[in-house]
């Protein structure tokens, strides 16, 4: 693990005289799955491929709302991840459905939720400490 942080750490040396740190496509992504249903949804449609909204909406269960819900997919959509499509029918039939974009992204975030669910006691555990 220390060869590989210190090889990202050379890459970021290396990277910083081509880019503004404010515009870093690192922190930029990070920002975006820093909210609270992002990474969620991009996990459930990498699974399940396309749903309609509501199907969405019950994968998550009842802690977003319908406006939440809506703002996290465009949000997805305006970055690629998710594509959006409505159907001419009445009534209106929205899916949304992973690109491959989005879907390159899906083992990254299953390899980063693995991490926290194994390290998840001891980050409870310091933040004890911490607090004290």
């Amino acid at each position: 693990i220390i060869i590989e942080s210190q090889r990202f750490m050379e890459v970021i040396k290396f990277k910083k005289e081509d880019f503004n740190l404010l515009n870093c496509p690192i922190r930029t992504i990070l920002d975006r799955f820093g909210d609270k249903w992002s990474v969620l949804v991009l996990l459930i449609l990498g699974e399940k491929k396309k749903l309609r909204f509501n199907a969405i909406n019950k994968e998550i269960g009842t802690d977003i709302s319908q406006k939440m819900l809506t703002v996290t997919l465009r949000t997805l959509e305006a970055d690629g991840l998710v594509h959006r499509t409505v159907y001419p029918e009445v009534p209106p039939r929205v899916e949304y459905e992973i690109t491959p974009l989005g879907a390159s992204l899906v083992p990254h975030i299953e390899s980063l939720a693995q991490w926290a669910f194994i390290n998840m006691v001891s980050i409870k555990s310091f933040r004890g400490r911490f607090k004290k």
